[in-house]
């Protein structure tokens, strides 16, 4: 079994995944946060370091790029390979509603005809290798089994399955029901992605689709960083890991961010998720995003990790992360 880390916008940026690589069990693929394609086919800042090779040392790392216009995708992709890369995440999956209003993302699987036609151009051209990571549907799952047509006729090198539509967002319960039924008839290898944050999901999954070969895995690792080493019974969940993996990441944070109050934003953002791997966490969850000064939340973290035992049922943790998302 191969084991990716999902592109999180906003999470799992090219700060997040060293920090993971150095102190976790250590995953197969990293895909990048989408890169938006443009006409003039150029980077932001923000974009050419999720890409650098310094930033991405020992990792096998995919950039994705979210487009709906195949001469800035080629262009773009091109651009991206001049640093190395042989492989191309499309994304197909982005739900947010402003990614989909420019039918881009999953608003771009509902128009099949354009759809097409855009893999047609891009696929004819590609020097380097191309997966798509995809919804089922933007409004109905049954859209899929007009979509894996469309896939099945092009050399996709993977197909990432995420089993929502758009309008779940991530809410509701993964569709298994049609994943099950189209699996047989997609022609890529193919990659399930959607709520795996215990080994009994994760055993589920394995069990059910033995043909399945690679998982992604999103916030069931943001929220517990150690869960691939659960999984592999390699490396349990430590607290004093953790403790590193949190104090490397939020001193790169301090290292790179504008300000002191970009560091503190970004970390908790992850603590939204990381929060809930502690016992008795409500008091620590509100204090940690009611603080502004970083000496506070300096206190309040060190606090958190001494009083606070790790759960040892994740699945009090995976209850919670889905009460927070509907």
């Amino acid at each position: 079994m191969n084991y990716y880390l999902a592109p999180l916008e906003g999470v799992t940026n090219y700060i997040y995944r060293k920090a993971y690589h150095n102190h976790f069990e250590k995953m197969d693929k990293y895909f990048t946060p989408f890169i938006s394609t443009n006409s003039n086919a150029r980077l932001s800042a923000k974009e050419l370091d999720e890409i650098l090779p310094e930033n991405n040392i020992g990792q096998y790392t995919v950039p994705q790029i979210l487009g709906n216009n195949s001469d800035d995708f080629i262009s773009t992709a091109n651009v991206i390979c001049e640093y190395g890369y042989d492989e191309i995440n499309l994304n197909l999956g982005c739900p947010s509603n402003t990614v989909v209003a420019k039918n881009k993302g999953s608003g771009f699987i509902f128009h099949t005809n354009a759809l097409d036609q855009f893999l047609d151009e891009i696929y004819s051209q590609a020097k380097m290798r191309i997966s798509i990571k995809t919804r089922l549907g933007k409004y109905d799952p049954e859209e899929f089994y007009e979509l894996v047509k469309i896939f099945n006729k092009y050399p996709l090198e993977e197909l990432i399955i995420h089993p929502r539509i758009q309008r779940d967002m991530y809410r509701n319960t993964p569709n298994l029901a049609v994943f099950g039924a189209v699996l047989d008839e997609v022609k890529a290898p193919v990659c399930y992605n959607g709520d795996i944050f215990t080994l009994g999901e994760h055993q589920n999954i394995v069990s059910k689709y033995p043909s399945v070969e690679n998982l992604m895995l999103g916030r069931g690792i943001i929220g517990n960083p150690g869960l691939l080493g659960n999984i592999k019974k390699t490396t349990p969940t430590n607290k004093a890991v953790f403790k590193s993996f949190h104090d490397t990441l939020f001193n790169d944070y301090l290292k790179v961010m504008r300000t002191e109050q970009y560091a503190l934003s970004k970390m908790k953002e992850i603590w939204f998720y990381m929060i809930h791997i502690f016992e008795d966490n409500a008091q620590f969850a509100d204090q940690i995003r009611r603080c502004n000064h970083l000496s506070d939340y300096k206190t309040i973290v060190e606090a958190l990790f001494e009083d606070k035992p790790l759960q040892e049922n994740t699945e009090g943790y995976r209850c919670v992360v889905n009460a927070l998302n509907r």
